[in-house]
């Protein structure tokens, strides 16, 4: 049968039809989509695969290792930073290695469409000493996560598998299978010395995991998704890893005369890259994101002509294409005569204005800004601590409200930092999704220590950046704040609309004069879903 599908989409119905028993995830662009699939899909209902958001992405691989502690498999998905805030389990999950087959998604970001950095995830599979899979194609998206669950179990280990926005958020035809796998049984073979990382027992995992590098490696280099492709012209080879492979395809319609080494299966299979070395005169590495693969290239031996991201061949920062891929080539001497022109062929086009990204008329968190200034005219030099949300947006005119973004739920912490320092006001304006997420604990802190700051939550009622997806604290806030410890007294709920506005300022202008720890929560629907909810209820009536 045969699918039109995104990537995710891909990774998602490969998933289900591998014998998926659960999806745990936080919505992260470019991820979003895979949970969104499989939450949608009539064979996961069937079945009763769990598919509802985590918390936060610790809490997400957590409770995969929990799944596969029971011997059932499980997919654990997030976009690249989210992999920080898993960093904990994940690592420590190569340690205790898995019962039933878990795999770990993460989906990185160059150019940072809609993130904070451009980080590479596959160093975290190195990190681990987890095997790394990165699909070329969608295709291989949807059939890899069968592999990589039987490889998982095979190997007893977590695999980690990496896609970029281009592989995430682009459609190709998949050929998907007609009878999707059964779901494991629940089994007790899990041992519980593995999983009880005491040292004593840590210590004996680490030095297996460690012996284990050598196969995984040959295994590597045996995989069928890393592929020696001949070429009968060895003044140059080629290392392309991941999508990289198709823009150095859609260099040659004809079909490259130079030798390509696939690389989508990982640790990097040294015996495949030494022969490459030997057989070619100079050698380029095109790979997605950092120059993870050129890294460890170089290492291997020194006595060939190395272009990459080092050297300045293919730029270190933003994603590649086929016209970036085209204009390395031109770079490199051999190949200069046949790639030549590139420049006024790829010319960008300057009758395109940019449009920069905006708050939605009729935003709640408009009005929350607009309050804010307001007051913050009254005080010498007060700072105004953002976090990760579509609220971000308030950087930018005609708000310029924050003054920091760092990560989820650093805006409490940092608020209490600058208090800690002397500042005063110190306000932090965090979402209702991202302070379930990360910011809870930061507020614990402040109210343990009754720190001189004020704190937003702009709750929209949903997790609005990514889509409108369902938000853990929902109609939970004030007794998650009055749980930590903060008092009724400087607990504050309004309704951001202009109308409310000098109600809105007092509550402001009264929380940063108590020289002590507030929450105030402006409560309005997103607009975005809010008109969803409209339509639907329009539909059923």
């Amino acid at each position: 049968m045969r699918k039109l599908l995104l990537g995710d989409e891909a990774i998602a119905q490969g998933a289900l039809d591998a014998g998926l028993s659960g999806v745990y995830a936080y919505p992260g662009t470019p991820s979003t989509e895979i949970t969104e699939y499989i939450q949608l899909s009539p064979l996961a209902r069937e079945r009763g695969v769990h598919s509802r958001w985590s918390t936060n992405e610790k809490t997400a691989m957590e409770e995969a290792l929990g799944m596969s502690f029971m011997g059932k498999r499980a997919l654990v998905c997030m976009k690249h930073v989210g992999m920080n805030v898993c960093a904990d389990p994940f690592v420590n999950s190569g340690m205790t290695g898995v019962n039933g087959g878990v795999v770990v998604l993460v989906a990185d970001d160059p150019s940072m469409h809609s993130s904070q950095d451009e980080q590479d995830s596959r160093f975290y599979g190195k990190f681990a000493m987890v095997p790394t899979f990165e699909p070329s194609s969608q295709q291989e998206a949807y059939d890899m996560m069968s592999v990589a669950f039987d490889y998982s179990e095979r190997v007893c280990l977590p695999v980690l598998m990496r896609v970029t926005t281009r592989m995430a958020h682009s459609r190709a035809v998949v050929e998907v299978k007609s009878e999707p796998r059964q779901e494991n049984e629940l089994n007790y073979q899990a041992v519980a010395a593995n999983w009880v990382l005491l040292p004593a027992n840590a210590r004996k995992r680490n030095d297996k995991v460690t012996a284990q590098q050598r196969e995984l490696e040959e295994d590597a280099a045996a995989s069928t998704y890393n592929i020696y492709v001949e070429g009968h012209d060895h003044q140059l080879g080629i290392i392309a890893s991941g999508i990289g492979f198709n823009y150095v395809n859609e260099c040659f319609p004809e079909g490259s005369p130079y030798p390509i080494l696939k690389i989508s299966q990982y640790p990097l299979p040294r015996k495949l890259v030494r022969r490459m070395m030997a057989e070619c005169s100079e050698v380029l590495i095109v790979e997605e994101g950092q120059p993870f693969i050129e890294d460890i290239v170089r290492g291997v031996g020194d006595s060939t002509a190395i272009h990459g991201k080092l050297n300045g061949t293919l730029p270190r920062t933003g994603e590649l294409n086929p016209d970036v891929v085209k204009k390395a080539f031109a770079k490199i001497s051999t190949l200069k005569s046949q790639f030549s022109n590139l420049d006024e062929c790829f010319a960008p086009c300057e009758d395109v204005a940019p449009r920069p990204p905006a708050l939605c008329q009729g935003c709640g968190h408009r009005d929350v800004y607009a309050a804010l200034n307001e007051v913050l005219k009254e005080y010498d030099n007060p700072r105004v601590f953002g976090d990760i949300g579509c609220y971000t947006l308030g950087f930018l005119p005609p708000f310029r409200a924050i003054h920091s973004c760092v990560d989820m739920g650093a805006s409490i912490t940092m608020a209490k930092g600058a208090a800690d320092a002397g500042q005063w006001p110190a306000v932090a304006v965090i979402g209702d999704s991202t302070f379930t997420h990360s910011g809870m604990t930061g507020l614990l802190d402040a109210i343990n220590e009754n720190a001189d700051i004020t704190v937003i939550i702009s709750d929209n009622l949903t997790t609005g950046m990514t889509g409108g997806q369902d938000s853990a604290g929902t109609n939970k806030f004030e007794a998650i704040c009055r749980g930590l410890g903060l008092s009724d007294e400087h607990l504050r709920v309004v309704v951001p609309l202009p109308k409310n506005m000098p109600e809105i300022t007092q509550a402001i202008r009264d929380e940063i004069n108590y020289h002590g720890t507030s929450v105030i929560i402006p409560r309005r629907e997103c607009m975005q879903t809010l008109q969803r909810h409209l339509k639907a209820k329009k539909l059923k009536s």
